[in-house]
């Protein structure tokens, strides 16, 4: 657990301070944005974090549905490889800015484009 993905990055502090200006960074993305419309986005970034804590090997919380699941209504809606890049770009942006080595945003962009194939529902 010492040298998981979480804690190298800074664990709980790090992962809620980068979920706060992903989602920022989502939300004021044209490409992204009309996707989270009328989500309750405070329960929307507690999903996240809970998420990312598990995916980035951190405690697991994580009690939501699967990716598939989860991400079904939006694939009805049009979500594609195009959404998802955008979103990948945006996490890597916020991870960036909040100073992560790049080999850490590495690990990171591999975790989450491993869920690509779920979330798109292929």
């Amino acid at each position: 657990m010492g040298d998981s993905l979480y804690n190298k990055i800074g664990g709980e502090a790090a992962v809620n301070a980068a979920v706060d200006i992903f989602y920022r960074k989502v939300l004021s993305d044209a490409r992204i944005s009309g996707f989270f419309e009328g989500v309750d986005m405070d329960r929307q970034a507690s999903k996240q974090k809970a998420f990312l804590t598990l995916a980035f090997g951190g405690p697991n919380h994580y009690t939501g549905e699967d990716m598939r699941r989860g991400h079904a209504h939006l694939v009805a809606k049009g979500l594609n490889d195009s959404h998802f890049d955008a979103v990948m770009e945006n996490l890597g942006a916020t991870l960036t800015e909040l100073n992560v080595p790049a080999e850490l945003i590495a690990q990171a962009a591999a975790i989450a484009e491993s869920t690509r194939n779920d979330v798109l529902g292929k």
